[in-house]
């Protein structure tokens, strides 16, 4: 109660409610526990924690300065908040975007984690869990001591990361995922195709291609394809209603569309499409469009290069070698000589 009072104290004397002169200037001086904030952008979503942060001092932490079995504010001072950009699924539950206060329960065992539609509050004194958004547990682990408590994110992907709070020896961890591809093909449906981009053949297939490749309802990505191709048949755009054909199950469809495209194709398109296929791990497709390049193009040096790279990232040696001593041997510049002659050095060395 004691402590409760003179919290209430030192917020009625930040909100100018003692006799004081509200013209009475305040001396800032440093926080015991200073505000901190981390953020992460995970896939399309970012996470925001704003919290304010305790040292040890010496002092025993859990079962001491924290009480088991409490409620417990995950830092000190204000509400410790967490605000999602987007929707998130944690704890086994999706929550809709927004900021909610994160409070803890510590135990010797599984903590409770709370995430609370209430981000205003000071602490955990005015926690009530008829506002809880979520309540779930998880198990804190041992962890090199800090000094200070800290959050942080680790284990970030394109759909997830694990949100941690760290103080004195332990780790307390939140799973956090998102569904990025429903994100993406939703802002592609509702904002990027119902903007400039929605004038362009650019802007629909490249929604295709994310469908095609996150798993995106393929007739859907075939219409926006058709509708890429309304503004301009070309390369890129036959490969991709090609790949979207292919997966649908029609290998014939898909064949001719490819021989179309690669009848229609410049040497740089090719070359892109097959680095884009690299990219992808889709290797052997690779080399078999850096192929077709080089019956189609004999007298370009970066034909034979990207072969080369190709097949050196197979680990085809031999083949490498060999189309790099093309390459070298039509290449003008001296850059790329160079670069050439010395990875044709290292090759052959390990030959």
């Amino acid at each position: 109660m004691r402590l409760f009072v003179r919290i209430c104290a030192g917020a009625a004397i930040a909100l100018g409610l003692t006799h004081q002169s509200p013209a009475q200037p305040q001396l800032p001086v440093p926080q015991p526990s200073p505000l901190a904030s981390v953020s992460q952008t995970i896939g399309v979503s970012k996470v925001d924690v704003s919290y304010h942060r305790p040292a040890v001092k010496g002092r025993k932490v859990w079962g001491g300065l924290v009480p088991l079995g409490e409620v417990w504010r995950a830092g000190a001072n204000e509400n410790t908040t967490v605000t999602f950009s987007t929707p998130v699924r944690v704890g086994g539950t999706t929550l809709p975007a927004g900021s909610y206060g994160l409070h803890m329960i510590p135990t010797t065992g599984p903590w409770t984690i709370i995430l609370s539609t209430n981000a205003s509050s000071w602490g955990s004194y005015f926690y009530k869990q008829s506002e809880d958004a979520l309540r779930f547990s998880v198990t804190p682990v041992p962890e090199q001591f800090r000094e200070w408590l800290q959050f942080e994110f680790g284990a970030i992907t394109d759909t997830s990361a694990v949100l941690s709070l760290l103080w004195e020896n332990l780790r307390v961890p939140i799973a956090l995922s998102f569904d990025t591809p429903g994100l993406v093909l939703a802002y592609a449906r509702d904002t990027h195709l119902r903007g400039m981009a929605g004038f362009t053949w650019q802007g629909y297939n490249q929604a295709a291609q994310y469908a095609l490749q996150h798993g995106g309802d393929l007739t859907e990505a075939l219409g926006w394809i058709d509708r890429s191709m309304q503004y301009g048949v070309n390369f890129t755009n036959l490969q991709t209603k090609a790949a979207i054909l292919e997966k649908r199950g029609d290998a014939a469809g898909a064949k001719t569309l490819r021989s179309r495209a690669m009848q229609a194709a410049t040497e740089a398109e090719v070359n892109t499409y097959g680095y884009t296929l690299m990219g992808a791990g889709r290797v052997d497709d690779a080399i078999a469009m850096f192929e077709a390049n080089v019956k189609a193009h004999p007298d370009s040096w970066n034909v034979y290069d990207s072969l080369g790279e190709a097949l050196e990232t197979k680990g085809e040696v031999k083949g490498a070698i060999k189309n790099y001593e093309k390459a070298l041997a039509l290449v003008g510049d001296e850059a790329n000589k160079k670069r050439l002659t010395e990875t044709l050095t290292r090759l052959r060395a390990k030959k």
